[in-house]
């Protein structure tokens, strides 16, 4: 072999001796003869690193993975040798293998046994326990071998083929049917052997038992001397957490569910008189994670049998079920209280489906209700955030405790299902007592209080947000617990949780202020001062101000009285931050977005006049409209890169603030109705002239863009005069990427508009069309993947106008275009109906032809059109499905081939040659035929 090459296999070597060992991999997997001199390397030991030696099992792998069949029968048997010599000097070894080389041995043996086993190799397990005896190392090899096959066979996270899939089942049932038998005898030798002096192998041992119980027989290991052996190893420390999961496995297994209850009854039995329900004596953790694991599967292998029983009609038996779930119910709650949230979250699954039967009774014993309400004392304590927790730099602890909060929220609708009456009393009694000592509670009880409140908007459901009307009992109950949280104070408790909890909540039941709409300004100043858009913390000014958008939304009339003492409050919070260094603004522009829509809002909803609204909306606009001309100026005289970027986006936000304020605006409130239409117009003015500044064009025109699609819903008509001369700055020196974002803006106006804008299509359909066509003609680099999906998006971006146009009635635009024009057009919708793979343009394209052939089939058509659709539309409907991309097992290029039969129907009832050869006089159809084929020769 090429020792210098081996050099760069030390992960401490050079670059350049790593790179050539990469290459020389690659040179030695497509040799012929490689894999040889890798396999006598390994069978003599003849290099003692470590790196080649893996390098040699890499190189054997490859050849067993994509290359054995080529192998004649003397190699295959070189290399079942090979592994064999290799194993048995294992057991000589004076030092066993680093663990990364006997698991990539270990990958190769499952390899050559999925090749080889159903045929020239039968007694591979055989032969390797031959070789291995009980010998420690051995031992070792022969579990990770087996580990290695299981993972081949039944690994869920590996996606095999169908092909692959038959095999392995093949694989499976030929080995229960010849070795898995003696295998298990193998492996309670292996455990009764080294139980008590190798605990590594043991648990080994173990993890293999616990692999393999899911797809052989059961009764092979759920059996006395197998599961005493187990129970036994649940008293020793180092060995009790595989043996956890193995009887997790075993309980998992599929089987008759009186037989299953039998064998978790005597598990448990067992179990406890060992101790092991005794929760609160035990320190370790770890183990009761895996533990609580175990539990929560002998509780839901349970419940699955008591569900069985009851379908099948077996009321006795799933009474004994059923009591023997009752009696683990005391276990879960102890694990579901525990302090460790991960022994908590691991019970939770057998918690929840013991809540679905509850809910399925027709009445609770005492014992059942005292059960519930245990259930949701343990909820309520375990929502509660520790000490430890960070909120100002949430990680992954945090990230966990979060996702751990959502299947308690799970916990809490299912007891809600099962006792509504219970939960709401619950939460009102922890609710009460905390808010009434709020100053002198810790902030995670304050906050889990409100929390709980919050909860049960969605645990006790009603239609459209209706908490406060309807069931007497639950308004008043949601009432006085909201009247209290607004009255308390305890918006102004000094800890963020409880801050966001509280506007959180407010938001959640903003009916509340419809019953009560008294208390409205107390929770307007929470949001406008310094517990809300003018905290300390970013993240809750941020969160605020989304929310304070949601709750102004909301109140809508109720605002009314508050409307200009609000804008006055919010004034600063408008203002457009400069780029200048050092200014630190309190909101980001994301969050100043949700400002500008709730004062747009709180305008539009007043009950002013237009005039007024007209005034307030000027107010408001007016000072983003003069920023916008200074940084404009500033923009155009700017050097710097870094500065033409901050002066370009602070421009794109005073754009995208003008556009936010006009999505107050509805059907009932329209920019003309509220006489606002020439505060917009004049921000259109104000705005436009930004894309003809040569810098930062793509942020610019993006915003500009964004500012125009919006106005052609606000303004309608008035917004046309503006249209051709921002359009004709759009279309100068752009890309790919420029064009795709402004057609939609042209199909906007086309769909809005049709034949009011149909000069202005005329005149503009050529030029768009050129910079489309010599956007899509630039060379591109054959491996430039980037440029070519940009390309492929720009061309349905083309076809969709099209379809635009010609669905908007007015194909009359390409008619007028002149005959080499549009015969130019036609050509291109047929090349995108055929040559490009791609179904979405297909689709497009089969819309416009068959649109074209209804509208221009018949005899008024333009000239040429009816040749155009025998020579150029009709083989097209044949070539595309023909074509070996046209995968009609993909659900878009289905959708082709349908458009693509309505283009073929439309031709047939505008079919002049099929009504010819329907005419009774055959003299007519021959001197039709005469001139058909006259006009279709070229």
């Amino acid at each position: 072999m090429d020792e210098q090459a081996l050099l760069g296999l030390n992960p401490n070597a050079d670059a350049d001796f790593r790179q050539r060992a990469l290459a020389y991999f690659e040179q030695l997997k497509i040799s012929q003869d490689a894999w040889q001199v890798c396999a006598e390397a390994l069978a003599q030991s003849i290099y003692s690193d470590d790196h080649i030696k893996f390098f040699c099992f890499q190189v054997l792998e490859h050849q067993v993975k994509f290359k054995y069949s080529e192998l004649t029968e003397v190699q295959q048997q070189l290399i079942r040798e090979t592994l064999i010599t290799w194993l048995q000097a294992q057991m000589l070894n004076p030092q066993p293998e680093k663990t990364f080389i006997r698991n990539k041995a270990a990958q190769v043996f499952a390899l050559l046994f999925v090749t080889e086993y159903l045929t020239k190799w039968p007694k591979f397990f055989f032969d390797i326990l031959s070789v291995v005896d009980l010998n420690p190392r051995g031992v070792d090899m022969y579990l990770r071998i087996l580990m290695a096959v299981d993972a081949e066979l039944v690994d869920r996270d590996v996606v095999h083929t169908s092909e692959e899939a038959r095999r392995n089942t093949l694989l499976k049932d030929t080995m229960r049917e010849q070795c898995i038998p003696s295998l298990v005898e193998s492996w309670y030798q292996i455990l009764q052997n080294y139980q008590y002096n190798n605990s590594e192998l043991t648990c080994q041992c173990l993890e293999v038992v616990g692999a393999y119980v899911s797809w052989i027989d059961l009764s092979l290991i759920a059996n006395e001397r197998f599961i005493n052996m187990l129970l036994g190893h649940m008293s020793v420390e180092v060995l009790r957490e595989e043996a956890c999961d193995c009887l997790f496995e075993i309980v998992n297994k599929g089987m008759d569910p009186i037989d299953k209850t039998k064998l978790v009854e005597s598990l448990c039995q067992v179990l406890q008189s060992a101790g092991l329900f005794s929760i609160d004596q035990e320190d370790d953790v770890d183990f009761l994670a895996r533990f609580s694991k175990l539990v929560n599967g002998m509780g839901q292998a349970l419940i699955a049998s008591w569900t069985k029983l009851i379908k099948s009609g077996d009321m006795k038996s799933a009474q004994d079920a059923l009591q023997a779930i009752e009696a683990k119910v005391s276990l879960m709650l102890q694990l579901l209280i525990h302090e460790d949230d991960d022994i908590s979250s691991n019970i939770i699954g057998f918690c929840y489906d013991y809540l679905h039967i509850l809910k399925q009774l027709s009445a609770l014993s005492d014992q059942q209700k005292a059960n519930v309400e245990a259930i949701m004392l343990a909820v309520m304590k375990k929502l509660t955030y520790d000490e430890e927790y960070n909120f100002e730099n949430e990680g992954e602890d945090e990230a966990m405790f979060v996702e751990y909060r959502k299947q308690l929220k799970l916990l809490l609708d299912r007891l809600a299902q099962v006792s509504p009456e219970l939960l709401l009393a619950s939460v009102r009694r922890v609710f009460n007592t905390t808010l009434q000592n709020w100053q002198t509670t810790r902030f995670m009880e304050v906050e889990v209080a409100i929390r709980l409140l919050y909860m049960l908007a969605e645990a006790l459901p009603v239609s459209h947000g209706a908490h406060f009307s309807g069931d007497v009992t639950k308004a008043t109950a949601l009432q006085d617990m909201m009247r209290t949280l607004v009255t308390s104070g305890v918006s102004a408790y000094q800890h963020t949780s409880v801050t966001l909890e509280f506007f959180e909540t407010v938001v959640r039941y903003e009916k509340f202020f419809a019953v009560e709409p008294q208390h409205i300004p107390t929770v307007l100043m929470a949001f406008l001062d310094h517990r809300g858009l003018r905290h300390s913390s970013p993240k809750v000014r941020s969160r605020t101000a989304y929310l304070f958008s949601r709750f102004v939304k909301s109140l809508n009339k109720q605002m009314n009285p508050f409307i200009e003492d609000v804008l006055n409050r919010i004034q600063d919070l408008l203002e457009l931050s400069p780029p200048e260094n050092g200014y630190q603004a309190l909101l980001s522009s994301d969050d100043q977005l949700f400002i500008y829509e709730t004062a747009g809002v709180l305008i539009v909803n007043s009950e002013y006049s237009a005039e007024r609204k007209q005034a307030l909306m000027r107010n408001l606009l007016t000072p983003l409209m003069e920023k916008f001309k200074v940084l404009l100026e500033k923009l155009m005289m700017a050097q710097d890169e870094d500065r033409q970027m901050a002066l370009a986006d602070c421009l794109n936000h005073a754009v995208g603030f003008a556009s936010r304020t006009s999505k107050a605006f509805s059907n009932k409130q329209t920019v003309k109705q509220c006489g606002c239409s020439e505060v917009y117009l004049d921000c259109l003015q104000t705005f436009l002239p930004a894309l003809s500044c040569p810098l930062q064009k793509e942020v610019l025109r993006s915003g500009v863009r964004t500012f125009l699609h919006r106005m052609i819903i606000c303004l309608e008509e008035e917004v046309l005069p503006f249209i051709p001369s921002a359009s004709e700055h759009m279309l100068k020196d752009c890309e790919a990427k420029d064009l795709q974002e402004f057609i939609p803006l042209i199909n906007q106006i086309t769909a809005k508009f049709k034949t009011q804008v149909s000069p202005f299509l005329q005149q503009m359909f050529m030029p768009l069309l050129h910079a489309i066509f010599e956007v899509l003609l630039l060379p591109a680099e054959d491996n430039d993947q980037s440029a070519a999906l940009e390309k492929q998006m720009l061309r349905r971006s083309y076809f969709a106008f099209l379809q635009t146009v010609t669905g908007s009635g007015m194909s009359e635009v390409i008619a007028n275009q002149g005959a080499e024009n549009v015969e130019r057009v036609l050509f291109t919708v047929i090349q995108g109906a055929v040559d490009y793979p791609d179904p979405i343009a297909q689709k497009t394209c089969f819309i416009i032809l068959s649109k074209l052939v209804e509208l221009w089939g018949g005899k008024d058509g333009p000239v040429g059109f009816a040749d155009f659709v025998y020579k150029h539309i009709v083989p097209a409907c044949f070539l595309a499905p023909l074509k070996q991309t046209f995968d009609l097992a993909d659900a878009q290029t289905v959708l082709a081939l349908s458009e693509c039969a309505v283009t073929l129907k439309t031709i047939h009832l505008k079919r002049e040659f099929c009504q010819a050869l329907q005419q009774p006089d055959a003299k007519v159809f021959k001197n039709y035929l005469k001139v058909f084929f006259q006009r279709a020769k070229p």
